[in-house]
């Protein structure tokens, strides 16, 4: 499941709750559609959500779908787990891990690749042990600002570092690494721009609240034309060790990262 997953992109998460966003998200281009029944449910929706969280996966689906559960230590938990265990979705969500141990007890309850979202002070400081249990990190930047007391219009300077040590402990284990999610539904350079920087950070993809989100995310996680045409260049030109290749010295290592941008855009 990990190798599908570096494949991602574009990860969009919606209520549970809500049947004509299920119904979108189907015929949407996202990489991953996470079904919510945490923060998008409201406490007396919850058993409903679960409900529909079910039933919408026992249908086929164009792309993997995941159930994001509710947190350890909150009472639809134990709940959640039950049904999620039980039911066709492809992958788990756990929000708000802390510690390697209470992520390995859900994985192992559910059954299932478990993604485990990042997003306080304590899951960064333990995100190594984190990411050698699950599938991939995900960066939860709007619940690390809250932790970090952080004021409500702070810019992504203030939280680099722990998504840095999140990008960092993904790539200690081999797994991938997804940024947070952008809030102002209505700024389409911005939501770009975070992608941008997101990208420069080592992320591979982005989690997105909004479908119109999906097609930004997957061109600026995507390889361009042209990074796939120096690549495809770079790879054939390589004849082994260190050597000039156009305006730069290249090596086996710049190599497998050409590898990797053709492998990205499913070029042979």
């Amino acid at each position: 499941m990990t190798s599908d997953l570096f494949a991602m992109r574009s990860i969009l998460f919606l209520p549970a709750s809500n049947p004509r966003a299920i119904a979108k998200a189907r015929d949407s281009a996202a990489d991953l559609v996470v079904l919510d029944l945490e923060d998008a449910v409201k406490p007396d929706d919850k058993r409903e959500a679960r409900a529909a969280a079910v039933d919408a996966v026992t249908s086929d689906w164009p792309m993997p779908v995941a159930i994001r559960v509710n947190g350890v230590g909150t009472e639809w938990h134990s709940l959640d787990i039950d049904a999620v265990a039980r039911s066709k979705c492809d992958v788990a969500v756990l929000p708000r891990a802390s510690s390697g141990h209470l992520v390995r007890d859900v994985r192992e309850a559910i059954g299932k690749p478990l993604l485990a979202m990042v997003e306080t002070a304590a899951g960064v400081l333990a995100a190594s042990e984190i990411a050698r249990e699950v599938g991939a990190l995900i960066a939860g930047t709007n619940d690390l600002r809250t932790d970090l007391r952080l004021p409500l219009d702070a810019t992504r300077e203030p939280i680099s570092t722990a998504l840095q040590l999140i990008v960092l402990a993904a790539r200690a284990h081999g797994i991938p690494a997804f940024d947070g999610v952008f809030n102002r539904l209505n700024d389409v350079d911005g939501f770009i721009a975070e992608c941008m920087h997101g990208r420069s950070l080592g992320f591979d993809g982005k989690s997105l609240i909004h479908p119109d989100q999906i097609g930004p995310c997957n061109e600026a996680f995507g390889p361009s034309e042209d990074e796939v045409e120096s690549a495809r260049r770079l790879v054939e030109a390589f004849s082994g060790g260190a050597e000039r290749f156009e305006d730069r010295m290249i090596e086996r290592m710049h190599v497998e990262a050409a590898r990797r941008v053709l492998e990205r855009a499913g070029q042979p």
